[in-house]
């Protein structure tokens, strides 16, 4: 019953990956179904490789043998001195191959599939508004949603959406990387940008699941409501620790009663611009409960913090700031390293879709910044993102809570967020113990990715 099930999701999550909706899907033939499919492995890189030319005059082809004699000796010589020419090239080229891989690791691993800092239901009702008893800051941030929720297409028509995906592009780069201060840029982002695709699938009250494909790498996630599991190409599929969260891509923009749910507990704080428009602040903090139950280990999550920016205009979101710090305990005594993860969002172009207010396009700007050891040793690594949505739907057909099964092969135990961390770091305090063997064991399996630790290789 499951496996069949199972079958019938995968089907359908192909069909919208190849750019269809779900209901023009299965109107389209197959033979423009394979032209899309090859379509998108063109656009993925997987492109033929071109025949090698022919280096000199073709001997054969040589009218007499002195003629041919002296033309081969030429084609020879050529044939030397574009191979010691081509020698430093392809060393190059390896490495730069090389530092793709981390780069793009490293973006999947942050970037791909990050979780909302709280648990959240978005079927339980936002706390009745009211001023008495209650302090400035809270009674303000509960009219600032009530705001959002009505200017979003209202709570009851929010509420009768069942289940919803989206469809849309990514493009992905790591843009700057400073150690010891100095600072190297890509000066080539917008050329070495990894295009993407990504389809996110929900259905209340708290499932989820997506499948972000860049670069030729696949991250999927997902989350039945009581399990939330990853899938990268290099740890495989694991539970992710700590209770069940939305997905933070779902926030921005493309999920409103979810947004409102996680502001519920938030203060007002005060008011900002963002790009020219005013926006009142509302500020959301993870209890020490939720941190102590996402750290494992010598890794310990002891802050994160989410602020979001409603602007006073429309009263939509348009901004928000996520940012976490991570200690990681050195095994030898030493100092202990933290690692601070900010995510900036901006969440632009909202369009009515069914008489939602649903974003259709933004950008957001990532930082890892690790420090704790010597003054001069810190790191910190800039990455950026932009996504555009193409599709979206309300209550699709045939979706149901099997269509969220989370796969069969997922590893015992849970694994923490700080696994994604830039292995050449982290083995300078001491990889966790429980992780040790398993990272081990991957990196032997595959030699062909490396850990993210060179960023700075490719942005020359």
């Amino acid at each position: 019953m499951d496996t069949r099930k199972q079958g019938f999701f995968s089907a359908l999550r192909e069909e919208v990956a190849r750019g269809l909706s779900p209901a023009r899907a299965r109107r389209r033939s197959a033979s423009n179904a394979a032209e899309v499919a090859a379509a998108l492995r063109v656009a993925g890189g997987a492109g033929e490789a071109l025949a090698p030319l022919m280096e000199g005059p073709d001997p054969e082809a040589a009218p007499g043998a002195g003629a041919g004699a002296r033309r081969e000796g030429w084609g020879q010589w050529v044939r030397g001195q574009l191979q010691l020419a081509r020698a430093p090239a392809a060393a190059a080229g390896a490495d730069a191959g090389a530092a793709r891989r981390n780069d793009l690791r490293l973006l999947l691993g942050v970037m791909g599939a990050p979780l909302a800092p709280v648990h959240v239901c978005a079927a339980e009702p936002l706390p009745h508004l009211s001023i008495k008893d209650t302090p400035i800051e809270t009674s303000s941030a509960q009219y600032i949603l009530q705001q959002y929720l009505a200017a979003s297409g209202g709570q009851r028509l929010l509420s009768s959406i069942r289940n919803a995906y989206a469809m849309g592009k990514v493009r992905m780069v790591a843009t700057e990387f400073e150690t010891g201060g100095r600072v190297v840029r890509n000066r080539m982002a917008a050329q070495r940008a990894e295009p993407g695709r990504f389809v996110l699938w929900q259905m209340a009250p708290e499932m989820w699941y997506i499948e972000l494909a860049v670069g030729g790498s696949k991250v999927h996630a997902g989350c039945n409501g009581k399990l939330v599991w990853r899938h990268t190409p290099w740890l495989g599929a694991h539970a992710a620790k700590g209770p069940v969260r939305p997905l933070r891509r779902a926030l921005q923009g493309l999920d409103p009663l979810t947004a409102a749910s996680m502001f519920a507990g938030a203060r007002c704080i005060g008011e900002r611009k963002v790009n020219g428009e005013d926006c009142f602040i509302l500020k959301l903090c993870a209890d020490p409960e939720t941190l102590r139950a996402r750290s494992e280990g010598l890794a310990e999550i002891i802050r994160h913090v989410l602020f979001g920016y409603f602007s006073q205009k429309t009263g939509l979101l348009v901004h928000i700031e996520d940012s976490h710090l991570t200690r990681i305990q050195s095994t030898t005594g030493g100092d202990a390293v933290y690692w601070e993860t900010t995510i900036n969002s901006f969440i632009e172009d909202y369009r009515p879709v069914e008489g939602i207010m649903i974003a259709h396009s933004g950008r957001s700007a990532v930082t890892l910044f690790r420090f704790g050891e010597a003054a001069m040793s810190h790191t910190k690594t800039r990455m950026e993102e932009a996504w555009s949505i193409e599709e979206v739907a309300f209550n699709v057909p045939g979706l149901s809570m099997d269509c969220f099964i989370p796969p069969t092969d997922i590893k015992s135990g849970s694994v923490s967020e700080t696994v994604e961390l830039p292995q050449g770091e982290k083995s300078k305090v001491g990889l966790l113990p429980c992780h040790r063997a398993k990272v081990a064991a991957l990196e032997k399996a595959d030699d062909n990715v490396a850990w993210s630790g060179a960023l700075q290789l490719d942005c020359k």
